[in-house]
C-alpha cells in the first residue's frame, strides 16, 4: 500500500481512479487510501502551524462525482481520527474551499476539495489548502510519505460539523459584482446607466456548468442580480456527466455553450470546469473566448488599473497575443511555463519584487488575480467579464470591443513526439539542445523561452513562414509535444517542413505524427 499511495502524486494534487467501468483502469484511490491521507494531512499541517492536531479545525468539500460521498466520508474518518475539528462542507469549488480560510465566518486553518477536475467519471483526486494557498510538489510529497506509513483509522464521524459554504461564497462573489459596478458607475459618471440593486437587469447570460459544481453561479449571483438565465443548461449536479466532459478545453463543451448563446440570443455566455477554478466564455455573435482570447479579456479589463504591469501566462501561448498585450494594451508579456502553480508562482515572486503582476493565467483557463488572493478561479473570472458586460452595455460598447484588436487564431497543431527510450528525460533534452543549436546555426528568431525551444518566423520574404513553434519535453510523459501556429494559410505546412529539418537523425524520437 505505501507504494501504491506515493503513486496518487499528480503534481501539486493527489488523483486516481476511484471507479471501475473504464477498460484496463482498476481502482487505486481507495478508501483506506484516502483515510490514511485524511491523517496525513492533519499531521502535517499541526506540524506546519505549530498547533496540536485537536486544536485545528479543517474543511472538506466536494465535486459532483458519484465517488466523492465515500471518499469525502473517509478522509473526514481519517481527519477525526487525529482529533481534528472538521467541518463538512458538502458540494463546493475548490476555490470555495480555498475561500473558507479566508472567510471570517469560517476561517478554517486548512482545507481539503475531493475533486479530478476535468477527468473522466471514474477519477478522483484531493486539492489541499492552508493559509499560504494550494499545497506545493513538495508539501504533496511529504503527506503521501507520511500516509504510507499509516494504519487506517476512524474517528466518529457523527461529531462532524457542517456548513453551507457555496451559499457564503455565493453572496462573496454576488457582492463583489455589485460593489464593483458601483464604484465605476461613481468614477465614470454612469449615474442612472444602470440600476443599482439589480445591475445585471436587461442583460441575458446563460450558464453551461456540465453537471459540475457550478450550478450556484445562476441561482445564487446572477439571477438575484437581475439577469436573465434562460438557456443556462446542464446546472444539476451530476458525476457521470452525462451531457459533456465540464471542461472548458473540450471542443464539444465549448459548442454546447456557443450553440446555447446563439439559440438564446444571450449576450454573454459561460463555461466552467466541473470544481469551477476554470472557466472560458462565448461573446453575443458566437465566437468563443478561451484559450489566448480569454487571456487577452482577462487582461483588457484590469489594464486600466494596472498600466504597465506584467501579465503572465504558460508557454503555448500565441504572439498574436503578445502583439496585443504589449503593441495594444501597453502592458508586458511574461511566456513562462505551462502549470498553473508555476504561473502562479511566478507571479507571487514579481509582485514580492515590487513588479506589478495583476494576472497569471494559463491557456487552460486556469487564470489567477492579485485583487483575488492569487486564486485561479473560475467564478472569480466570470465576476470580471460579468462587470465588465454591464459596464460596456451601459457605455453603448459591446463586451467585443475588449479584444477587437486581438489578430484572429488562422491555423494552428499540436504534434506528439514519442520518445522509445528508457531515460526519456535525459535523450529529450539532448533533442532540445541539438534543435536550440541547429535553429541558431539557420539564423532563426528565438525568444527567450522558460520551457522548451520557441522559434518565431516573421514572413519577410514572400515564401518564408509567418508564425511560430515551441518544441518542448513533457513533464512527467516521454513525449516532446510540438505546437505550431501559422499567422497565414499553409504557414503551418511551411513550420512543419522546417521543424522536420531541425529534428532530423533523432532515431529515438517518433515523429510519425508530422506526416
Amino acid at each position: 500500500m505505501s507504494q501504491e499511495i506515493m503513486k496518487l502524486q499528480n503534481g501539486s494534487d493527489v488523483r486516481g481512479i476511484a471507479l471501475e467501468g473504464v477498460a484496463d483502469e482498476h481502482v487505486n484511490l481507495t478508501g483506506e487510501a484516502c483515510n490514511k491521507i485524511g491523517q496525513a494531512f492533519v499531521k502535517w499541517l499541526s506540524k506546519k502551524t505549530g498547533k496540536t492536531a485537536d486544536s485545528l479545525k479543517i474543511g472538506v468539500g466536494r465535486d459532483s462525482r458519484v465517488s466523492g460521498p465515500a471518499l469525502e466520508e473517509a478522509v473526514v474518518k481519517g481527519m477525526l481520527s487525529e482529533g481534528a475539528d472538521v467541518i463538512r462542507c458538502g458540494l463546493a469549488t475548490t476555490p470555495s474551499m480555498f475561500m473558507s480560510i479566508v472567510f471570517k465566518q469560517t476561517r478554517f486553518d486548512g482545507s481539503v476539495e475531493i475533486t479530478a477536475s476535468h477527468l473522466p467519471f471514474n477519477r478522483n483526486g484531493l486539492k489541499f489548502f492552508d493559509k499560504d494557498g494550494g499545497l506545493e510538489h513538495d508539501d504533496i510529497t511529504e503527506i503521501l510519505e507520511i500516509a504510507s506509513g499509516l494504519n487506517e483509522k476512524e474517528g466518529d464521524i457523527d461529531t462532524c460539523l457542517s456548513f453551507d459554504l457555496i451559499t457564503l461564497y455565493a453572496e462573496h462573489l454576488k457582492n463583489s459584482i455589485s460593489n464593483q459596478i458601483a464604484k465605476a458607475v461613481t468614477s465614470n459618471s454612469l449615474d442612472g446607466k444602470i440600476q443599482l440593486d439589480k445591475p445585471l437587469l436587461g442583460l441575458k447570460i446563460v450558464v453551461d456548468s456540465g453537471n459540475g459544481a457550478s450550478g450556484f453561479f445562476v441561482d445564487k449571483i446572477l439571477r438575484p442580480l437581475g439577469a436573465d438565465t434562460t438557456g443556462s443548461q446542464f446546472l444539476n449536479p451530476d458525476g457521470m456527466f452525462p451531457n459533456h466532459i465540464p471542461n472548458p478545453e473540450n471542443k464539444q463543451a465549448m459548442e454546447a455553450i456557443r450553440t446555447a448563446v446563439l439559440e438564446n440570443k444571450a449576450d454573454l455566455g459561460l463555461i466552467f470546469d466541473t470544481d469551477v477554478d476554470r472557466m472560458s466564455a462565448v461573446l453575443s455573435d458566437g465566437s468563443e473566448v478561451n484559450r489566448d482570447a480569454i487571456i487577452a479579456m482577462a487582461a483588457a479589463i484590469l489594464a486600466p488599473e494596472n498600466p504597465g504591469s506584467t501579465i503572465i501566462t504558460d508557454s503555448v501561448t500565441s504572439d498574436r497575443l503578445t502583439y496585443f498585450l504589449e503593441d495594444v494594451l501597453g502592458l508586458k508579456h511574461l511566456c513562462y511555463m505551462r502549470g498553473y502553480k508555476n504561473v502562479i508562482n511566478k507571479q507571487k515572486e514579481l509582485n514580492e519584487k515590487g513588479i506589478n503582476s495583476p494576472l497569471a493565467m494559463e491557456t487552460s483557463g486556469h487564470g489567477a488575480l492579485k485583487e483575488n488572493y492569487y486564486l485561479d478561479d473560475g467564478a472569480y473570472l466570470a465576476v470580471k467579464l460579468v462587470v465588465a458586460l454591464a459596464l460596456a452595455r451601459a457605455q453603448g460598447k459591446k463586451l467585443d470591443s475588449l479584444i477587437e484588436k486581438l489578430p484572429p487564431l488562422v491555423e494552428e497543431g499540436e504534434y506528439r513526439f514519442k520518445i522509445l527510450c528508457e531515460d526519456f528525460k535525459e535523450y529529450g533534452k539532448g533533442v532540445l539542445e541539438q534543435f536550440r543549436s541547429r535553429a541558431e546555426k539557420a539564423g532563426y528568431v528565438l525568444p527567450e523561452s522558460y520551457e522548451g525551444v520557441r522559434i518565431s518566423f516573421k514572413g519577410n520574404a514572400e515564401n518564408d513562414a509567418k508564425g511560430w513553434m515551441l518544441l518542448r519535453l513533457s513533464l512527467h510523459d516521454p513525449v516532446m509535444p510540438l505546437n505550431i501556429e501559422g499567422a497565414r494559410k499553409g504557414d503551418v505546412e511551411k513550420i512543419k517542413a522546417i521543424a522536420k529539418e531541425l529534428l532530423q537523425g533523432f532515431d529515438k524520437l517518433d515523429m510519425s505524427a508530422l506526416n
